[in-house]
This record gives C-alpha cells, structure tokens and sequence, in this order.
C-alpha cells in the first residue's frame, strides 16, 4: 500500500487532544475511593459497589467494537465526542443514583459505553499518526488515562470529604464534558496509508496486507494476544479497584492517605505506559511483555511478604507500572500483528480479554478481603500464579512465531505465497 504524507495535519497535536480527552475517561482507575463512600453512604457491600466497575470494563469492548467500525471509516471525531459526552453523563448521573441498580445503569453501562467509544477512538486514530513511534505513541496516548487517576484520586477524596459522594461525581463529570469538548477541537482523522515526512517503511516492518478481523481471528497469534491480554490486565485492575481498601485494611491507612497511595499507583500506571511503549519499540514488544510479567509477580510477592506501608509502596508502584506497561504494549502488538487499517475494530476484539478480566477480577479480591476481614493475601497469591502463567504463555509464543517465521521462509525460498498470519513481535 503507497503511503500518504500529509504535512498540513499536526499529529501531536491530536495526539495531546485525545490525551487530554482519556485523562477524563480515565478517572475509572480513581474507583477505589470512591467505592468505600459510597458503600458507607448507601448501606452497600463493598463487593455489591465493585460490580459496578467490573460493569464498566466488561462493556466496553462493545462500543470500542462499534468505535472501530466507525473509526476504520473515518469518523473518529465523531465517535470521540460521542463516548467522552457519555462518559461524563453516566458519571454525573452516577452521583444521583439511590440504588445499586441505578449506579449499575448510570457508572457501570452508561459512562461504560462512553468510555470505550472515547478509548478505541482516540487510540485507534492516534496510532494511524505514528507508524514509526507506535510503542511510543500507544503509551502516551493510554498514559492519559493513567494520568487521570493521579488528578482524581486526590481531588475526589477532597470532594467526598468536604461536600459529600453525590456532589463529587457531579462536579466532576461536569468537568470532563467541557474538556472533552475542547480537546476533539483538535482530533483530526488519519488519511489511509499515513506516513510522517521524511520517513518510510523499514523492510519487513508489518504484514504485507492489511489483515481484517475475519482473518485475524483464524491467527493463532489472535488467540495468543488474547490469553497475554487476560493475563496481564489481571492483578492492574485488581489493584485499581481496591488499592484505597488493601492500603486502608492491610496496611493501616487513613482514608486520605490510602488516595495519596491511589494517585501514587495512578502515577505509575501512566509512567508504565510511556516508559514501556518506547521499551517495547527497541527490544519488541514480547520481549517487553516477558520482563512485564516476572516484575508483576515479583510485587505481587512483595505485597504478600512485606507488611510495613513501605512493603506497599514498593508493591503497588511496580504493579502501576506493569498494568501501564500491559495497556500500552498491547494496542501496538496488534498492529503490529495485523496492520493499522482495520486496527480499531481488530483491537477492540481482542480488548474483549481485559473486559472479562474486568468483570471479575475487581470483585473477586473484592470478595476475598470482604471474607477475610480486609486480607487480600489470598487473591495476591492467585494473581502471582497468574502473571507466572502469562510469562509462560510468552515464551511459548514466541516459539510458535518462530516457527512461523521459518515456515514462511522456506515457502518463499519454495516459490510458494506464505499466508499472513500476524507477523513477529
């Protein structure tokens, strides 16, 4: 496929305004404190408060499915605009909600579907900028998200305490409309083919044909990708969710200081993605992945041994780190895999692994510190076999890609088309 140059359009700039739009959509990684208010407010079960985040992930690669589609076809703006507005609506409207049902309907579904509209497009679009940055580009675009935590944490806490859980989600939600507004000012959608000036393709960089989702999912790459995916977004979204509850019951923490700790794991979670991203583009993404695992059970490890609040610091920052690292490596492996053209509805069904990761893993450590009076060493430890398994999955991967590789070679010196299934990452 020929390459298009198109000097006129500033990819950093839609790069900075899809950020600064995730940076709103991400406050769903800042769930840990408000999820104690509001079970305190309410009468509710922590574990009854948690299914409304594991909603909000399991939903999502719904719209991102959809987002894809409409991306692939030239309307990320629209999709953008879209799901940051329902973001911003299902957060306000979660602010009013009475029952459980309600803030099921409102955080789980609405501000669920928004957020994964908003997310597919502006990564989707974004990474079409950057055929020779993607590692890079792919951190920094999901670091918004990240980042939002490290803002929503300390300023929800603030809220809650000084004015109360409903007004904090109101206000907030406010907020993010009039930023979403702003930041699709300047989204622009990528032309097919888009080449930055003065660059082009290395030799052997991507498939020679843009793969759709029909033939990705008769890849065993696909399949791969997906249990890697499952794997590593485990013990992030375990901790993102109940951080604020693990520091509060294992570790002795105050309310406001376990925000602080939240906001920390937030930091670290946008750092992984930027850190790990460029990483990735210099020593291949699987490569980064293996590294990403074995330090996933090492924290884990640390949370389970290391009882002093320095034990968890040391913990919850490598785990930061890691599920940064897992959310900005793996938008770049798949297209890597299967090219940029189809790569929003391509990645939104392969993120249909962190949504049921999401589903269960917040409110099955949820359920375990609730039955051991606020003790997760059980759910670590399940988590430390997990990121153990990923590392295993890895490896194995890579020997199957290096097969492939030689397979590929010996039809080619045969004479013989190889058939595209995903290239080497």
């Amino acid at each position: 496929m020929a390459t298009t140059a198109a000097p006129t359009i500033n990819r950093w700039a839609v790069l900075w305004g899809s950020v600064a739009i995730l940076m709103c959509t991400g406050a769903i990684y800042a769930f840990s404190v408000f999820a104690g208010p509001l079970a305190a407010e309410h009468g509710w079960t922590m574990p009854a408060v948690m299914l409304a985040f594991g909603i909000n992930g399991a939903i999502s690669p719904i719209p991102m499915i959809l987002g894809g589609y409409i991306v692939d076809r030239g309307g990320a703006r629209y999709s953008i605009l879209a799901g940051g507005l329902l973001f911003a609506a299902g957060f306000i409207l979660a602010g009013l909600a009475t029952t459980t049902t309600q803030l099921y309907l409102t955080y789980g579904i609405v501000a669920g579907i928004g957020q994964g509209l908003a997310y597919s497009g502006c990564l989707s679009n974004t990474l079409k900028f950057f055929p020779d940055r993607r590692g890079q580009a792919a951190g920094l675009i999901t670091g918004g998200m990240g980042m939002a935590a490290v803002v929503a944490a300390p300023v929800a806490s603030w809220l809650i305490r000084e004015h109360g859980i409903g007004t904090a989600f109101v206000a907030m939600g406010s907020v993010y409309a009039v930023v979403v507004v702003i930041g699709s000012l300047f989204v622009r959608v990528a032309p097919v083919g888009y080449a930055p000036a003065g660059w082009t393709p290395p030799t052997g960089a991507g498939p020679a044909v843009a793969v759709p989702f029909t033939g990705m999912l008769r890849t065993s790459t696909f399949y791969f990708i997906l249990v890697l995916l499952a794997l590593g977004a485990f013990s992030g979204l375990m901790i993102a969710a109940n951080a604020s509850g693990i520091g509060q019951g294992m570790f002795g923490l105050t309310a406001a200081t376990a925000a602080l700790f939240v906001s920390a794991y937030a930091a670290s979670n946008m750092l992984g993605r930027v850190v790990w991203g460029a990483v990735s583009d210099r020593i291949g993404y699987l490569n980064a992945l293996k590294l990403i695992y074995a330090v996933v059970a090492a924290s884990m490890l640390v949370l389970v041994t290391v009882s002093s609040v320095a034990g968890f610091a040391v913990g919850i920052v490598g785990l930061g780190l890691c599920f940064g690292g897992v959310m900005g490596v793996f938008p770049a492996l798949v297209m890597k895999s299967f090219g940029p053209r189809f790569q929003g509805i391509n990645y939104g069904i392969v993120f249909s692994a962190y949504a049921v990761t999401a589903y269960f893993a917040p409110s099955f450590a949820a359920r375990i510190g609730a039955a051991h009076d606020g003790d997760f060493t059980t759910a670590f430890v399940i988590a430390i076999g997990l990121a153990l398994a990923g590392l295993v999955v890895a490896f194995v991967f890579t020997a199957v890609q290096r097969a492939q590789v030689a397979a590929q070679a010996a039809q080619a010196a045969d004479g013989q088309a190889p058939v595209v299934a995903g290239t080497r990452a």
